[in-house]
């Protein structure tokens, strides 16, 4: 059993991440549940590294899952698809009225199939998603894929501990006070409207990204530019489950196709985004340039790209996502006049990346995802 070959889409972290809470702090319960032994096994050995994680129960079909769940206190369901007796998506709404607070994490396959049913858990009610161990692979991102799965489950623990916090009878959770907002120095916003919005996102983004448009709908008039790390075969999915929303319209970027108002421009996976002026019209360039922060699409060359094109003219959004790309691309954005916003903590799944662009004193605004809308539709419309 090796691990699946992720490219140079998924960034990895550069130390694994270690349990932050103070001393005696609830642990982060897991159930994981998957027909494989060999993966249950996988898994397991994973979470087991980190303190602050505790494997609570196993299961092997999605009926035993909601059992499980339904008899005691699981913070985070690692959940496979394809099982015996009860699948995956049919288990998945189950387990959330079983228990609202818990946080399902969805364990897919890296092909365009396993992106189809992971997009639809998430439409479904899932958190995030994580490709599956495989067989077959090269297994060069086994260190990639561990910490990967840790972030996920230690961001999506926090977010299920703070919801327990607000429901009546729940004692908050020491772990959660990571979750109480910290001052940042914020700047104001630009002086002239926005020509564009450049959004970046990593892990956790998929969810959050479904989130912003949804809450958005269609009131920016704007052209869009994203990059979002992710695999080739997910970028597709992507884009049509954005689509779907029914605001902004939304496809994979093409080489060479103009900037379109209130149309979503997607970095496809494994091709940086870039966004050039020909004949006085801003126009998408793909390039296959060596990775950036270890990712390919990266964000910060899109963001150099926008503000070199249309400067003082940028509203960039960070959102979750571990590391810190998208850091320097904001920087430039910021010293050519232009407007950057990040993701706060408490929705994050990760706040490397958003956090990395607060701490830098980058910010207008550091907000949950809903008051990120408001903004956004309120610095791009403001000068109409």
């Amino acid at each position: 059993m090796t691990l699946p070959q992720l490219g140079t889409a998924m960034c990895p972290a550069t130390s694994r991440p270690r349990h932050s809470g103070m001393p005696g702090a609830s642990p982060i319960r897991v159930l994981i549940c998957d027909d494989s032994a060999l993966v249950r096994s996988l898994l397991d050995r994973i979470l087991r590294d980190d303190p602050g994680i505790e494997v609570a129960a196993k299961a092997i079909n999605g009926l035993r899952a909601i059992e499980i769940v339904q008899a005691g206190t699981i913070d985070v369901v690692v959940l496979d698809i394809e099982m015996p007796v009860l699948d995956g998506l049919t288990a998945l709404p189950r387990i959330l009225t079983a228990d609202p607070a818990v946080r399902v994490l969805i364990s897919s396959t890296l092909t365009t199939k396993g992106a189809e049913v992971a997009f639809e858990a998430l439409r479904l009610g899932a958190s995030d998603f994580i490709p599956k161990p495989s067989s077959g692979e090269g297994g060069n991102d086994a260190g990639s894929f561990a910490e990967e799965l840790i972030m996920k489950v230690r961001g999506l623990g926090r977010q299920s501990h703070a919801r327990r916090a607000g429901r009546a009878g729940w004692q908050r959770p020491a772990a959660a006070a990571e979750l109480i907002p910290s001052a940042f120095e914020l700047r104001a916003a630009a002086l002239q409207r926005p020509a564009i919005l450049a959004i970046g996102s990593s892990t956790g983004g998929p969810a959050a990204l479904l989130s912003l448009f949804r809450a958005l709908g269609k009131r920016i008039a704007v052209p869009i530019v994203l990059t979002q790390h992710m695999p080739a075969s997910f970028t597709a999915q992507l884009a049509g489950h954005i689509q779907r929303l029914g605001g902004a319209t939304c496809a994979e970027a093409v080489h060479g196709e103009p900037l379109r108002p209130a149309h979503v421009h997607l970095a496809p996976g494994n091709h940086h985004m870039l966004v050039v002026k020909r004949y006085g019209t801003g126009m998408v360039a793909l390039t296959d340039n060596p990775p950036e922060n270890f990712c390919r699409p990266a964000v910060d060359p899109m963001l150099r790209s926008v503000s070199a094109t249309y400067p003082g003219r940028v509203l960039t959004v960070i959102l979750t996502g571990m590391g810190q790309d998208g850091l320097l691309g904001s920087k430039q954005i910021v010293a050519d006049g232009g407007t950057v916003m990040a993701q706060d903590e408490a929705s994050s799944v990760v706040w490397g990346m958003p956090g990395a662009v607060a701490r830098a004193g980058l910010c207008h605004a550091v907000l949950p995802l809903t008051e990120l809308a408001r903004q956004i539709v309120e610095l791009v419309g403001k000068h109409e």
